[in-house]
Order: C-alpha cells, then structure tokens, then sequence
C-alpha cells in the first residue's frame, strides 16, 4: 500500500507516533521526510509524544519575544489548544510593525501636545468618533481581561488601531485626541508587548517606565455617542456616509439621505421602490 493512502485511510498525520509508523511500514527516513514535506494527512495537534512541538526560540530570534507572546495569546482562549503557524506569527509581527509606524508617523507633533479632560469637552465629528472608539475599546479590554479573554481583548486593540490609522489630524485638538488614544493602546498592550511599549512610551517624551503611572479608565462622557456615521446605499451600491443622530427613526434618516447631493444625483427623478433601514448601521436606497 502506498504511503498516502495508507495515511489518508486512517486520517493519521505524519506526526503520530512516527515511529511505530516507520518500523510498520518499513520506511526510510528519506521517505518520512518527503511524506512530511507532501503535507499527507491530516494536521495534527503540538503534542510532545507527536514530535512535532516547536521550539519558540527561533521565532523570538527572527521577530522578537514581544511578537511570540502577542501571537500565543492572540492564537485562541486560553483554555484550548492551538496549532502554530508561520503566518500567524508573521501577522502578530506585522500588526506590531503597523504600531511602530503609526507612532513615528505622527511622532514630531505628539511630543508637542498634552491634553486634559478639559480639552475634550466640545469635540466634534471624527474627534469624538475617535475618543469614544479608545475608550469603547478600553472598556471591552478590562471586561476580557478580567475573563482571561486576551485573544478578544488583543482583537479589541487591533480595531482600534485600525481606526487610528483611518484618522487624519490636521490640528491641535485632533494631536491632543491621538495621543491620548496611542497612550490609551500602549497602556492595554502593555502586558502583552511590554518591550515595545515601554519603547514607543519613552519616544513620546516620557521619562519614567509605565508601570510609575496610572493605567487609564473608561471615561463615561465619551462613552456616550450623539451620532454615528452610516452608509447610505442606493440599489445597493454606497454613494456617501452620513452622519445621523443616535437611534434616529427611518423617516428623519430617508428624508436627510434625500437632501444629500451624491445620493440625489443617483436618483435622477425615480422613484423609491423600497427602503432598508437597519438603525445605527445602513440605508438603502431601492429604486
């Protein structure tokens, strides 16, 4: 019987229990490799009686231990198993890449701002957007940290940094906003990727280590969302966003997507067919 039927027959990887495998077949260690290389059979679980465990220590070499604790917690619940990839790894590094750019992006201009709570008392547009998704993530973050969630925590992070790198500061405010969302991140980050934190923290014109200051709270008046922006669709393709009050009705969001000029120009006199209105998220359009 060949090799790859015999495996794929009894859903064996070539992790499991190898040896014996190798003495019942009779094979070489050439062919066990070229089978191992061919990828035959199912994947099998890290498991030192497998043989296949790895060793982190080449990953730390190659992309740093910041990057190797960021990937293992982010891999799944701390409860179950995982199977180590190269490319999850690679994603772990480059998101911590993505971080260090973003920093240095903006860096001349944070290190000139410092912010109060006072500061944010009259913002408006994508500067409360911004402060309320910080402090939106900051509240999932403590609630997933309490539940030992650190992979729903670090996914919280990432949008969050998503965000950030959608934001375009152009003046004073919009710089006090972004520093304080970055320090915001650094501080949820912190435990995980201390090393680049600590790095990125000092850059920022701190003199003391992180752990001298007090790790930030939810502030609830950012919480509080006034309005969101939302799509608005015209037979399903998306012709403008449009900023609506907070739970706003059907008729108050058609009757505003009406008066917007890139949605009128789509609907060149037509009539509208039939409206779909999910509240806070879509509008759309059929005509």
């Amino acid at each position: 019987m060949r090799l790859t039927d015999f495996l794929k027959e009894r859903n064996i990887s070539v992790g499991d229990n190898f040896r014996l495998l190798l003495d019942t077949l009779k094979l070489s260690g050439e062919e066990y490799i070229r089978a191992k290389e061919q990828e035959i059979g199912e994947p099998a679980k890290m498991s030192k009686s497998k043989g296949n465990t790895v060793d982190p220590e080449e990953a730390i070499r190659k992309y740093g231990a910041d990057t190797v604790r960021l990937y293992i917690l982010f891999a799944g619940p701390v409860e179950k198993d995982f199977e180590w990839t190269e490319e999850g790894v690679q994603g772990a590094y480059r998101f911590l890449r993505r971080l260090w750019s973003l920093f240095h992006q903006h860096l001349e201009s944070l290190r000139l701002v410092k912010y109060s709570g006072e500061d944010f008392t009259s913002l408006a547009g994508k500067q409360k957007e911004i402060r309320h998704k910080t402090h939106q993530t900051l509240k999932k973050y403590l609630s997933s940290m309490e539940d030992l969630s650190f992979n729903t925590a670090i996914a919280s992070i990432m949008e969050l940094l998503n965000a950030l790198q959608d934001f375009q500061p152009s003046q004073e405010v919009d710089y006090k906003v972004l520093r304080e969302s970055l320090e915001t991140l650094l501080f949820m980050l912190y435990p995980i990727t201390p090393h680049i934190c600590e790095e990125l923290w000092h850059k920022l014109g701190h003199e003391r280590l992180m752990v001298f200051y007090p790790f930030p709270e939810p502030d609830e008046k950012a919480l509080a969302l006034e309005e969101v922006e939302i799509p608005v669709q015209v037979n399903g393709k998306l012709r403008t966003l449009l900023r609506v009050p907070v739970d706003a009705e059907e008729e108050l969001v058609k009757e505003m997507a009406l008066k917007d000029p890139k949605v009128s120009q789509w609907l060149d006199g037509k009539q509208v067919k039939k409206v779909i209105y999910i509240r806070n998220k879509l509008l759309n359009l059929v005509v």
